[in-house]
């Protein structure tokens, strides 16, 4: 149980620091409005820095279910573990970005663009085209859970839990460099709950000119990093990891 409640901290974190920086560019009267993809980049990166770290001696850090997927797949964490994991992921995801509405409520009653709005909450591509938006997503997937088989080395008990707190660090870089080379089709969801959980928390608040939420689009920031988590743990299974 503690692990499940350090993976809902840590992705908790991460997507209040992360979606924080978005609302911070896209909502009016705010005074980050020209931080630019930089800033978006560099934002993610540091807040899977902080997730990873405050969780990753007792959950792992995985903070991902695609992570989690791609490690049990590996024969790196129990599958028995993942249904809970998964959850505590897509809960924490809806709790931080529960905390980025409450910290800019004045913010968001201001903003009448629905599609900023929901940048705030969930990916959206920049040319919709479900076929290549599933693709990118699955390249950059694949680079990070591969990158994370190699990365891992931290163990809990009997079970190999994939990351330790010295990990942090080489994964937010990680992160950050995905954000910064493949990034710009989809806006990189990379991980099912970071899209899931704040969409549905999208769906649910009763924000003023919120729009829809794009369920239409939503499969595929989950069906994309699964994949790409899939194939990441078939091939480091292939070259006899």
């Amino acid at each position: 149980m503690t692990a499940y409640i350090f993976e809902f901290i840590g992705i908790a974190m991460l997507i209040l620091i992360g979606n924080g920086l978005v609302a911070n560019i896209a909502l009016k009267e705010t005074k980050g409005a020209n931080s630019g993809w930089t800033g978006i980049a560099l934002a993610w990166g540091i807040a899977v820095f902080i997730g990873v770290f405050i969780s990753a001696d007792i959950s792992g850090g995985h903070l991902n279910p695609a992570v989690t997927i791609g490690l049990a797949t590996a024969g790196k964490f129990s599958w028995t573990l993942v249904p809970g994991y998964i959850l505590s992921q897509v809960l924490g995801a809806m709790m931080g970005n529960l905390l980025v509405w409450l910290a800019y409520k004045k913010q968001y009653e201001a903003t009448e663009d629905a599609g900023a709005i929901l940048a705030t909450f969930s990916t959206v591509p920049t040319v919709r085209s479900p076929f290549w938006n599933t693709v990118t997503e699955i390249i950059g997937t694949f680079a990070l859970v591969f990158g994370v088989f190699f990365i891992a080395s931290g163990t809990l008990g009997e079970e190999v839990i994939s990351l330790g707190s010295l990990d942090a660090l080489p994964v937010a870089l990680l992160v950050m460099g995905i954000g910064f080379g493949l990034g710009g089709p989809t806006g990189y969801a990379i991980n099912p709950a970071r899209d899931f959980g704040p969409r549905l928390l999208h769906t649910l608040l009763p924000i003023k000119n919120k729009g829809d939420s794009d369920w239409g689009y939503a499969w595929i920031p989950i069906i994309g990093p699964v994949i790409g988590a899939l194939l990441a743990a078939f091939l480091f299974l292939g070259i006899g990891q």
